[in-house]
C-alpha cells in the first residue's frame, strides 16, 4: 500500500490520507502469516539440526549458539522468500514485456552511441518499413503480440474462476507460442482448481471471450503430471480457406457437358446365395497358418503437430 501526496483540491479542501492498494490486504495478511509460520518452522529445524552438528566440532553451547544463529539467518531467507513471492509472480507475469522494454531502450542506446544519428534513423525506418510491408515478417510480429497478450487474458480469466473459490489460488501461465489456428499456452495449475472445472459447462466459452478467441479446447500436456494443461486458442480456421486445385484442368475440352454418368445408388440387400463360404478348419487339424509380413511403419510427418491446425 503506497500513500499519495497530500494536495489541496479545487473546494479548498486537501486529499490526505488517501492511498493506493499495490497487493490487496487479504493477500498481505495470508503471506505475512505464512511467513511468520515459515520463518519459526525452519528455525527450530536448522537450530536443531546444525545444533547437533556443530556440537561434534565446538563445544555444546557455542554448537547451540551456532545452531541458533544459522536457523535466524535461514528462516528470515525464507520469510523474506515468502513475503516477495507475490512481487516475484508480478515480475513473472510481465517478464516478457520487461525484456523487450529494456531491449529497446539498450538496444536504441547502443545504436545511438554506435552509428550517426541519420543512419540510427534510418536503420529503426528500415526496420519499420520491413514489418509494415513484408507480410510474413507482419504476421511474426502480430503472432508475438497475441502471445503476449493471450498470457494477461488467462490470468484474468482464472482470477474471476477463483475468485467464487477461497481455496484456490492464481496458476502459473508458463509460456506460450504461435500455431496457425492461434496460439497455445501451458499453464500449471495451483491447489484449488483442476481440469474438470475448467470443462463444467460454460468456462471454455468464458476463456474464449476473455481472449478474444473464437474458442479454447484444453488437454491435458502429458500423462505425468495432472496440474500441467495446454490451451489451444483458436482464431481462425487454417484449413477452411478457399485451395485452388489443377483437377478442372485435367478434365478433356471434347467431354460434353451431358456426359453419362454411372448411377450413386448404394445397394438395397445382400444375397447370402452369392456369398462363397469358407471351409473351417478342423480341430484336428495340425497345419500352421502362415504369418502375415508386418507392414512398414508409416513415414514421419517432417516434425508438424497436426494438433495444430486443430
Amino acid at each position: 500500500m503506497v500513500s499519495k501526496p497530500t494536495r489541496r483540491t479545487l473546494g479548498g479542501g486537501t486529499n490526505k490520507g488517501q492511498t493506493v492498494t499495490v497487493i490487496e490486504a487479504p493477500t498481505r495478511y495470508n503471506q505475512r502469516r505464512k511467513a511468520i509460520i515459515t520463518f519459526w518452522v525452519t528455525l527450530l529445524v536448522t537450530a536443531l539440526l546444525g545444533g547437533t552438528v556443530a556440537s561434534h566440532y565446538l563445544h555444546p553451547i557455542l554448537g547451540i549458539l551456532v545452531g541458533i544463529a544459522a536457523g535466524v539467518f535461514v528462516g528470515a531467507f525464507f520469510a523474506a522468500l515468502v513475503i516477495i513471492w507475490p512481487i516475484v509472480r508480478i515480475i513473472w507475469w510481465w517478464l516478457p514485456e520487461i525484456l523487450l522494454g529494456g531491449f529497446l531502450v539498450y538496444g536504441w542506446t547502443w545504436l545511438m552511441l554506435s552509428t550517426p544519428l541519420w543512419l540510427s534513423l534510418a536503420v529503426v525506418a528500415g526496420v519499420a518499413g520491413g514489418i509494415a510491408v513484408v507480410r510474413a515478417a507482419r504476421l511474426a510480429v502480430m503472432s508475438a503480440y497475441w502471445c503476449l497478450a493471450v498470457r494477461h487474458r488467462l490470468r484474468l480469466c482464472f482470477a474471476a474462476f477463483v475468485a467464487n473459490n477461497r481455496q484456490g489460488t492464481l496458476p502459473m501461465i508458463l509460456f506460450a507460442r504461435p500455431t496457425p489456428a492461434g496460439e497455445r499456452v501451458w499453464i500449471w495449475l495451483r491447489p484449488g482448481l483442476s481440469l474438470h472445472d475448467l470443462e463444467q459447462p460454460g468456462q471454455l466459452q468464458k476463456l474464449a471471450v476473455g481472449c478474444w478467441a473464437n474458442e479454447v479446447r484444453v488437454m491435458p500436456s502429458g500423462r505425468k503430471y495432472a496440474a500441467l494443461l495446454r490451451l489451444d486458442v483458436i482464431r481462425r480456421e487454417p484449413l477452411g480457406d478457399t485451395v485452388l486445385s489443377n483437377l478442372p484442368d485435367l478434365v478433356p475440352d471434347d467431354m460434353p457437358a451431358n456426359a453419362p454418368t454411372s448411377p450413386a445408388v448404394p445397394p438395397l440387400g445382400v444375397n447370402l446365395v452369392d456369398v462363397p463360404v469358407s471351409p473351417r478348419r478342423s480341430p484336428d487339424n495340425k497345419e500352421t497358418r502362415p504369418r502375415r509380413a508386418r507392414q512398414p511403419e508409416a513415414p514421419s510427418s517432417n516434425g508438424i503437430d497436426p494438433s495444430d491446425y486443430a
